[in-house]
């Protein structure tokens, strides 16, 4: 991933109620790495899920090992920007992937990341949805117009020179993303977007890779009206700070 060294990927999953999609998507991620021989570790960062997340963590922790399956608990109001700054203070890889723990994210294309940034010798690597071969499966129109609609309009009002500002599946070199973290105010769907600017800003290089969004299998969607107000006022701050 850069000249010289050893390379290690350090995945960060944020966790609230995924007791049932744990488990799979922790094997997913084990066999993914193990079959591309990647050197990695998978550090759990749960927001005191109530439905036995952490019990099913630890269990994980003693199948595949304390080297490879870190757990970590987080009291604060649970966000995405909260959960990574935690997760990197445990994170020992000089990459870090972020990504969701619902299955939304296949870690098959992990590797697919990693050669992008190897090719490109990229600061980020961006999982699209809206390029080539890439889109999103099991969410009905609804969802698909908010999120394309989402889209369109940063792209029209932020110019960031990336294809889906939304999505949280991307790959960070580890000493990008803590710049990134120092520079985000935002919380929620807009602290993904947010960073693609603030990285666009800091002249940052960002590859893109399309993948497949899958809605989530076990548990609901955190995507509610609320959600929205938030993401259309962080895009209006953005865009009069940028």
């Amino acid at each position: 991933m850069a000249a010289g060294g050893a390379h290690k990927v350090s995945v960060l999953l944020p966790t609230y109620n995924e007791r049932d999609n744990l488990p799979l998507v922790v094997w997913l991620l084990v066999r993914t790495f193990q079959d591309s021989g990647n050197n990695f570790e998978i550090i759990i960062i749960d927001d005191g899920s109530p439905d036995g997340t952490q019990e099913i963590a630890e269990q994980l922790v003693k199948i595949y090992g304390s080297d490879k399956i870190v757990m970590r608990e987080i009291s604060a109001l649970f966000s995405s920007g909260t959960a990574y700054i935690h997760g990197m203070k445990h994170a020992t890889g000089n990459f870090i992937v972020i990504m969701d723990a619902d299955l939304s994210h296949h870690p098959k294309f992990i590797p697919e990341f990693i050669r992008k940034q190897k090719e490109g010798n990229f600061d980020i690597v961006s999982g699209t949805r809206y390029k080539g071969n890439g889109g999103v499966y099991g969410w009905d129109l609804k969802r698909k117009l908010i999120s394309r609609g989402a889209n369109f309009i940063t792209q029209v009002l932020l110019r960031p020179g990336a294809s889906d500002l939304t999505g949280s599946f991307r790959l960070y070199r580890k000493e990008v993303l803590q710049k990134l973290m120092e520079k985000c105010v935002s919380k929620g769907y807009v602290f993904q977007m947010e960073m693609i600017v603030r990285a666009r800003q800091l002249g940052y290089t960002i590859g893109e890779v399309p993948i497949t969004f899958v809605d989530r299998v076990y548990g609901e969607s955190k995507l509610g009206g609320n959600e929205i107000v938030s993401f259309l006022k962080g895009l209006l701050t953005l865009f009069a700070t940028t």
